[in-house]
């Protein structure tokens, strides 16, 4: 479930995603599910059409992942490792 939480926070979300899940082993799974135009960002390419007038498109991420893996993408605040770099300098010519 890191691996998942890494890749949504990678190349999905445009948030933080922490797995709070507690589950320590690989699973293999398929999600299908309809990506919101603000998402998939992190893969470089365009964003994705909107699908609203296709009646059989799959439900969006958060709908998805609840009703195909049992679990809940939600809002909250939570400590997380963070890099912070508060100066940056061309190396010396030496």
């Amino acid at each position: 479930m890191g691996e998942f939480a890494n890749l949504l926070q990678t190349a999905v979300l445009d948030k933080p995603v922490l797995d709070q899940t507690g589950l320590k082993e690989k699973y293999d799974f398929i999600l299908k599910w309809t990506p919101d135009p603000g998402q998939l960002r992190g893969l470089g390419g365009p964003p994705p059409a909107a699908a609203n007038d296709n009646l059989d498109a799959p439900p969006d991420l958060f709908t998805a992942v609840q009703q195909q893996l049992g679990l809940k993408l939600e809002s909250t605040k939570a400590p997380a490792d963070v890099l912070v770099i508060d100066r940056i300098e061309r190396p010396s010519a030496n």
